[in-house]
């Protein structure tokens, strides 16, 4: 199928200003071209409050900003949704998808709770999947002093984050809580190692290419074996079972697709209830496109509502 119409305006948007391939580029590069992705997310949307906070995890800091949208129900605590941006594990902030989480914010009624976890190289493979887990366990012991439900959590990604919500849910589970209720995950990368047919169909793109992916890879992770391990990959956890019913978004003209694909067919085999939305005509990060593109408005939306759905 053929790239929505309205994606390939965006792309050629940016296609206008030649630059030199993602992967050739360093990381402080990489860095502020993923922040200026942010542009293209539209009107802000208001929230009755957001605040920024940090708590202590071992030897080191981890950033949260907290988003009460007006749609939360005052005078009672409200289910609350734990947020891991995209960026390869590399980028991004609390900035570059700051309207992920006032869109899911506002149709999910939950409150949201974005991670700044830390970011590779400088802070490579577990150091994401710790900040994640531990901002989970945060969520949980202080759910009450931001009018959140310790009891009602929702873990959403995208992309890298949508890895990261995927292993976060896992290691909850295998560490004994906090309990999670629900998961999103936006073309999550659950395979290291995946050899499937996007992976080749969609290596030159659009938006991710193979060689940039790579570079991912070869930043986040120490060695090239650590891609077997279930933190790196979850589709190659042993034992699915007992894990968060999933909402997983995956897009038509994305290498990662297919391993999204197979990760909702095994969390279904193993008793899972899911939901799969495949979207015809979009690249990966298609999301990050709401100023312009129709589909990206609506399936944002429709991630909220999944979460919400999950707490009525």
């Amino acid at each position: 199928m053929a790239l929505d119409p309205q994606i390939q305006a965006v792309l050629d948007d940016l296609a206008a200003t030649p630059a030199p391939a993602a992967n050739t580029l360093t990381v402080a590069e990489n860095r502020a071209a993923g922040l200026a992705f942010a542009s293209f997310a539209g009107d802000v949307v208001p929230m009755r409050e957001v605040r920024d906070m940090t708590f202590r995890s071992g030897d080191h800091d981890v950033a949260v900003r907290i988003y009460t949208s007006e749609a939360v129900p005052a005078g009672s605590p409200a289910p609350v949704t734990v947020f891991f941006h995209g960026g390869g594990w590399v980028f991004g902030d609390l900035d570059s998808q700051d309207h992920f989480a006032r869109v899911v914010a506002t149709r999910s009624k939950t409150i949201v709770v974005s991670v700044g976890y830390r970011l590779a190289p400088e802070h490579r493979f577990p150091a994401a999947v710790e900040d994640a887990y531990a901002a989970l366990r945060w969520v949980e012991q202080n759910a009450s002093a931001f009018g959140a439900d310790p009891k009602r959590i929702a873990l959403f990604g995208e992309s890298a984050g949508g890895n990261l919500a995927a292993v976060t849910a896992q290691e909850a589970k295998r560490r004994g809580g906090p309990a999670v209720t629900f998961q999103a995950l936006a073309y999550p990368a659950t395979d290291r190692f995946d050899d499937s047919a996007s992976m080749y169909d969609y290596a030159a793109g659009p938006l991710l290419t193979r060689p940039w992916l790579e570079w991912f890879w070869g930043a986040y992770l120490n060695t090239p074996d650590e891609g077997a391990d279930p933190r790196v990959s979850p589709l190659r956890a042993e034992d699915l079972t007992g894990l968060p019913a999933a909402f997983i978004v995956t897009a038509e003209l994305d290498l990662l697709r297919d391993q999204g694909i197979r990760y909702a067919d095994a969390l279904r085999e193993s008793g899972v209830p899911v939901a799969h939305r495949a979207v015809q005509g979009v690249p990966h990060a298609f999301l990050s496109f709401t100023r312009d593109v129709q589909i990206s408005r609506d399936v944002l939306n429709e991630v909220g509502d999944a979460i919400g759905a999950a707490f009525a």
